[in-house]
């Protein structure tokens, strides 16, 4: 069995999948949201996911303030995992977010990616980072 994780944004959803050992997370695709009141399309994706990749748990990135509370973000995020643990029976672990998106960013800007092409690359980097956080915690 294998993890996934996810970056919960307005307009895109990053995915990453945990290799079978659980040691390391690899990005897999960015989901685009059309709006962010509808999620049908969301979920259905990331079910057939759940499916192709035998996913038994799902860390979902908690995108806390600096200061270590919780804001609308979180309640927005916490809303779409409690529905997605609803819709698919599957366990939907948080993981402390912050700073994962500009640690994405740093990472594709020192690998040469331009500027312009990076929105392609960077939630599903992003969720590739947040599930790697939660497997080292696993590992110690």
């Amino acid at each position: 069995m294998r993890i996934m994780g996810l970056d919960y944004g307005d307009k895109t959803v990053g995915v990453a999948i945990s290799d079978e050992l659980l040691l390391t997370a690899q990005p897999v695709e960015t989901i685009q949201r059309e709006r962010p009141a509808k999620l049908r399309k969301t979920f259905a994706r990331i079910e057939e996911l759940i499916g192709t990749y035998e996913v038994d748990r799902i860390v979902l990135g908690l995108p806390k303030r600096m200061d270590n509370q919780e804001g609308e973000r979180c309640e927005r995020t916490r809303e779409f995992g409690d529905q997605l643990a609803k819709r698919t029976g599957i366990e939907i672990i948080y993981q402390d977010e912050r700073l994962t998106t500009k640690e994405a960013d740093a990472v594709l800007n020192e690998g040469g990616v331009r500027k312009e092409n990076r929105k392609e690359y960077i939630d599903k980097l992003a969720a590739s980072l947040i599930l790697q956080g939660y497997l080292d915690i696993l590992a110690k």
